[in-house]
């Protein structure tokens, strides 16, 4: 996932984009119950067993909250992200039993009938490509923020310092956690020999050179070929297309920057339109989507939105109401293929499978779309939205949100695939990789469809193992990445 800053509102201040902004690191934290505190210890301390430092009292958290008024994006991420998380174990276990499918199919298809198919339901089970689309939303709306202030004051010499500073420090920012979460997975597997995703070269170095000759072609922001996936973490398919949409969104802005204010958002709303009707982009609509989200909250700032918007002010809460509940249902959309006419016979889509436009090939992501930036703007403007992602663990899970992306995977091909081998949930590949695993503590299957006991059972060792393993990758891997970025842009610019 995506793949943005550890905190979205702390990206935005101006400090960031001048390469000062600094996470606040997990080392600073100190252990409760008056614990010793051995400093090397203290990146691989969950949170559970620590407490704020002195000066982290309650009313500074208090003042902080205050201080950062979207925090409760970062919680929308975070809890995007376990969606991500929860969906591919829910497909991983099922898919087994032949029933995994259903999570991506309508309510009702094939006269399959299961409350976690349900609209709206749906999204809670399998909805890893809602949460990914939310992500590319969320990232065009942070990456603009200081971009589209500068404009709106009409800053450009601070527009041009900006955007020089983000461009430099994208590439960084993203590839540093995935080449050091790769090739640790691909360490461990060969350390130990073990045999799950993907299958090992003959030997390590044979492994690291595969490695690099995929990585190398992965990370190229202008290739045009190939496999999209990276065959060590299938799931970071999504960091180039992060990448390419994050160069969208500062040439955007940069394109737009001298426009008066009603030519610049007909010029984003153009984009839009052309990516997603005219070419097959579906995913670059969408960070510009999020550009033009944070364009018209800046201009309500200023009190200075166009007459169209402020005559619906008096209905907002109704629209906003209305657009969470379409995002829910079209969040569901059938996406077991991309065949249009599997999407045609599903009950209650039908006639929604005729808004597809021609240039779309893989038409999820027409419907992901809107999904996506309904819900990003309604939870701006829905108070009891903002009230529920701004809740302390959407907010915990924010600020991991991109290293639980990244290990979730790893854990689930590892650990996660004999512990559901084990407890009944059997794939043809289990003969092969870790025969001594299969059924060896059976447990039933009683439970509704995607809540069985021995799905659940498993979580209370892979939920907890994979969010500790995330903090630890957020407190070695990704705000070192952060600062790193920042250093080599600030010793270039003091040469």
């Amino acid at each position: 996932m995506p793949m943005l800053p550890t905190s979205i509102e702390s990206f935005s201040p101006e400090r960031v984009e001048g390469g000062q902004w600094k996470p606040q690191l997990a080392q600073r934290t100190h252990p409760r119950h008056g614990m010793p505190s051995f400093s090397w210890m203290a990146p691989f301390l969950p949170s559970f067993f620590t407490g704020p430092t002195n000066n982290d009292t309650n009313s500074n958290e208090k003042q902080r909250q205050r201080a950062r008024p979207t925090a409760y994006l970062d919680g929308l991420r975070g809890f995007a992200a376990l969606l991500v998380y929860w969906g591919h174990h829910q497909l991983w276990a099922h898919d087994g039993t032949g029933e995994g499918k259903a999570f991506e199919l309508a309510y009702g298809y094939d006269n399959k009938y299961y409350f976690a198919s349900l609209p709206g339901v749906r999204t809670l089970f399998a909805g890893g490509h809602f949460a990914v689309s939310v992500f590319f939303v969320l990232s065009g709306y942070v990456l603009s923020m200081k971009p589209l202030g500068c404009i709106q004051d009409g800053d450009y010499a601070e527009l041009g310092k900006s955007l020089s500073s983000a461009v430099f420090r994208r590439w960084f920012r993203l590839y540093i956690p995935v080449i050091c979460t790769t090739l640790c997975y691909m360490t461990f597997l060969h350390l130990f020999r073990i045999r799950t995703i993907p299958e090992l070269q003959g030997s390590y170095f044979s492994e690291l050179w595969n490695w690099y000759a995929e990585f190398k072609n992965f990370s190229f922001v202008l290739r045009t070929g190939g496999e999209p996936w990276f065959t060590y973490n299938f799931h970071a398919w999504s960091i180039p297309v992060e990448y390419r949409g994050s160069l969208a969104v500062y040439t955007a802005a940069l394109a737009f920057a001298r426009f008066g204010r009603n030519a610049r958002l007909i010029g984003e709303v153009a984009l839009v339109v052309y990516f997603l009707y005219i070419a097959d982009g579906a995913h670059f609509a969408m960070f510009i989507a999020g550009m033009l989200l944070r364009d018209l909250d800046l201009l309500a700032m200023r009190n200075d939105l166009p007459g169209f918007f402020r005559r619906l002010e008096p209905f907002k809460s109704a629209i906003m109401t209305l657009l969470f509940y379409v995002s829910l249902y079209l969040g569901g959309v059938p996406s077991h293929t991309d065949n249009l006419q599997q999407l045609r016979d599903s009950p209650g889509w039908y006639l929604l499978s005729f808004l597809k436009p021609q240039a779309v090939f893989d038409y999820k992501w027409f419907y992901l779309f809107w999904a996506a930036v309904f819900l990003v703007s309604c939870t701006t403007h829905l108070q009891w939205l903002k009230t529920f992602f701004a809740a302390p663990f959407n907010q915990y899970l924010g600020r991991i949100s991109f290293a639980f992306y990244l290990v979730h995977g790893p854990v689930l091909w590892i650990l996660g695939d004999r512990l559901y081998a084990a407890v009944g949930f059997v794939r043809d590949s289990h003969a092969q990789n870790c025969p001594w695993w299969i059924n060896r503590l059976p447990l039933p299957t009683f439970g509704p469809f995607g809540l069985e006991v021995n799905f659940l059972v498993p979580q209370l060792i892979l939920l907890p193992l994979t969010l500790w393993l995330a903090e630890v990758t957020t407190r070695l891997v990704d705000e070192p990445a952060v600062r790193l970025s920042q250093r080599l842009y600030q010793e270039a610019l003091d040469d």
